[in-house]
């Protein structure tokens, strides 16, 4: 990957890490459930423990914006502030996870991300 792109990818994290961080901080959420929660996805690294393939695709699900946003969007229509802040940290994970160049995970191991080789 050339690196303007890569630039753009982990200048994207950090946008994505930061904003995060602001929401959080604006919203007054509970500095202990952000510091238990900010390395729960990685618990999606499980699934390799199947094998690559599917290892991948768990990792990937865990990793996409798709949990976060539906995280926030039942939280602000339910009225629970705690499933917010779980969306919001899920948010900031995926967002550092980037800058520091994780990505999405192939399927021919967990180092070969779309980013680059880890």
């Amino acid at each position: 990957m050339k690196n303007e792109v890569r630039f753009h990818h982990h200048f994207n994290g950090l946008i994505l890490f930061a904003a995060s961080l602001a929401a959080y901080i604006s919203l007054d959420y509970s500095w202990g459930f952000f510091f238990i929660l900010i390395l729960a996805p990685d618990l999606f690294m499980l699934g390799y423990l199947v094998g690559p393939r599917i290892g991948a695709r768990i990792y990937n699900i865990g990793h996409s914006l798709l949990g976060p946003a539906a995280l926030l969007g039942a939280g602000f229509y339910v009225d629970i502030p705690r499933l917010m802040a779980a969306g919001i940290i899920w948010a900031a994970h995926i967002g550092i996870d980037h800058v520091f160049g994780y990505g999405y995970k192939y399927s021919d191991g967990f180092k070969h991300t779309h980013f680059s080789e880890i």
